[in-house]
């Protein structure tokens, strides 16, 4: 079958909570038939749950971080999928993603769920979302849009993001921010984060647009004296990284946390998934370059 001739889905499921944003941004949420164990947007509650991870998220997060890295090195996916659920939903699509496989199911591990089932992938379309700039978010938007058959809609929506992002007021000063996914151990921000502080007027002090993240120490860091540091823990929200970043006060003696420019945000809605949110987090970056404080999406740790 080809792709032009593909019918439009019925039913959709999405193993990943950037897609469950997006496919709710489009309108579709009443064609999501199951989602994955992260998916939190509010129309997915109660929708069938389809995946689980092998790492106790209630570990802190040196232990999340042993646990990945002995995973990765054992070869082991840190994800599995309910092949006898997705077989049963018998859906039209399946959305993944091929960016980060310590963040979210990849194309490899729904193959594996369902080789000796007599069900549904072979005849599913698996889109695998890859973006891992701005304008790559909006390319997998289109895709996920045309995938769905509301490829209108999609183009869209990607305009008037687009739009909404090159309009940001970046702050003239340009001071060096230093965003940080992972405090224990440290990990600076990658993918489209470089490109939200940028656009936000700021300078990045590690890490490149369209890039992995990576490991880096504190050593490193008191070396480069940022401006800014911004905690974005990659899977949790505001209160969480205001938690995180409020540790960093007794254990750090760097420059950035005694000038009072230790920040934490909402990495979920904003920041850590290739979603719309990342163009409220440059613009939430941009206040907070400002010395604004923007309630509920951003905090000064003191």
């Amino acid at each position: 079958m080809t792709h032009a001739s593909r019918p439009i889905p019925a039913r959709i499921i999405s193993l990943l909570p950037s897609a469950t944003d997006l496919l709710f941004d489009l309108g579709l949420g009443a064609r999501v038939a199951g989602v994955s164990h992260s998916c939190d947007h509010p129309g997915a509650a109660g929708l069938p749950v389809l995946t689980r991870s092998i790492v106790d998220s209630s570990a802190s997060q040196a232990e999340i971080d042993r646990a990945v890295s002995e995973a990765v090195r054992a070869g082991l996916a840190l994800y599995s999928v309910d092949g006898e659920l997705l077989d049963a939903i018998n859906p039209g699509l399946v959305v993944t993603q091929g960016v980060c496989e310590v963040c979210a199911v990849t194309p490899g591990t729904i193959e594996a769920a369902v080789r000796y089932l007599p069900g549904c992938l072979p005849a599913a379309h698996v889109l695998s979302l890859e973006g891992r700039s701005v304008g790559g978010i909006l390319d997998d938007l289109r895709a996920l849009a045309e995938a769905a058959g509301v490829a209108e809609l999609g183009e869209e929506l990607a305009i008037s993001a687009q739009a909404r992002w090159d309009a940001i007021q970046p702050v003239q000063t340009a001071p060096r921010v230093l965003t940080l996914e992972w405090v224990d151990p440290p990990f600076y921000g990658g993918h489209w984060v470089p490109e939200q502080v940028t656009q936000a007027g700021g300078v990045n002090v590690l890490g490149a647009a369209a890039t992995d993240s990576g490991r880096t120490t504190w050593e490193d860091i008191s070396a480069l004296d940022p401006d800014m540091i911004v905690v974005m823990c990659c899977g949790y929200g505001l209160d969480k990284n205001a938690e995180f970043a409020h540790e960093l006060l007794t254990r750090t003696d760097l420059r950035t946390v005694r000038d009072g420019q230790l920040w934490a945000v909402d990495a979920n809605a904003h920041f850590s998934r290739p979603a719309l949110g990342v163009v409220r987090g440059a613009e939430v970056l941009a206040e907070m370059l400002r010395g604004g404080e923007c309630t509920g999406e951003s905090v000064r740790v003191q």
